[in-house]
């Protein structure tokens, strides 16, 4: 499994590629490493990033829902359609669709984070305002979602 960590600022194009960052790319897995899936977050308003591994697993939870059942049909439907499997060039470069873009109003600057199994891009003044701004409040948010472990 490629596991992703770090901030990257980078660029778009006026054609809407984007480099990806080297130690990004030296993550990808060897025998996957020339194509990425891009697709909208549900949460947050950003575009997440897979390696082929492990869009085979977001993919393979969301197709085994029961696809008769109309709330999986809308979360599939919804979810699957903004989905985008984009191969890199050979300086690393990659084509984000217009409409992704739009969605998380990026222009220019971005900034990519590496979240363990997947990376997000967003538009660097939203995603400074997604950040928690006390260590305090992060350190709750960790223990309520982590626990506490006891050295008992």
């Amino acid at each position: 499994m490629a596991y992703f960590s770090g901030e990257y600022e980078c660029t778009v194009d006026a054609k809407g590629r984007m480099l990806l960052p080297s130690r990004v790319k030296a993550r990808l897995p060897e025998n996957n490493a020339q194509a990425i899936f891009v697709t909208k977050s549900p949460s947050d308003p950003c575009l997440l990033v897979y390696t082929l591994p492990e869009w085979e697993k977001v993919a393979e939870k969301i197709t085994s829902l029961n696809e008769f059942d109309e709330n999986t049909a809308f979360v599939q439907r919804n979810f699957l359609r903004n989905t985008n499997e984009i191969e890199l060039d050979n300086l690393g470069r990659f084509l984000i669709p217009k409409r992704l873009l739009e969605f998380a109003e990026i222009t220019k600057d971005a900034i990519m984070v590496g979240l363990g199994n997947r990376l997000e891009i967003w538009n660097a003044e939203k995603y400074e305002q997604s950040l928690v701004k006390d260590q305090k409040e992060l350190a709750t948010l960790m223990q309520k979602h982590l626990g506490s472990k006891s050295n008992d």
